[in-house]
């Protein structure tokens, strides 16, 4: 059997195009690089409030974030460890309320680990110390972000 040049050509031709398709397909198509897995653990210290505030309230936020920033620079740099003000008497700040049952001051600390929240309710020991007894408060606060660190 025989092969004519034109039915040469067609062959040939067909190769070559598709040489060429298989060839810009590795191009077409881009490298997908996976991310990295990060399970490194969050801790929040929420402090919710409403509009008004007394001075237990103000003692109680004013204190935390002092303790978070300077016993906690290094993390909060890092993304470990963040301080949330949350004013519930904005619509936002209602809704994030709402997912934690608040309905007036409170002090919160979450643990975010491999994608499960755990909830650390503090509002009982933060109206009892952060006034009267600022280095209990402190003390206290400070040991639960290291335990949640963990």
């Amino acid at each position: 059997m025989k092969t004519s040049n034109t039915q040469m050509k067609k062959i040939c031709l067909l190769t070559i195009m598709t040489l060429m398709c298989f060839s810009l397909a590795g191009f077409s198509q881009k490298k997908v690089v996976p991310k990295k897995s990060v399970n490194k653990t969050v801790v929040e210290v929420l402090y919710f409030h409403g509009k008004q505030r007394c001075p237990t309230c103000i003692a109680i936020g004013d204190n935390s974030i002092d303790v978070v920033n300077k016993d906690f620079a290094k993390q909060v740099k890092a993304g470990q460890v963040k301080f949330k003000e949350i004013d519930i008497s904005t619509p936002k700040g209602e809704e994030i309320a709402d997912k934690y049952s608040v309905t007036w001051s409170s002090l919160y600390l979450t643990q975010w680990k491999n994608g499960k929240e755990k909830r650390y309710d503090m509002t009982e020991f933060g109206f009892g110390n952060a006034r009267n007894n600022t280095q209990a408060f402190r003390t206290g606060l400070k040991n639960k972000i290291i335990q949640f660190l963990k």
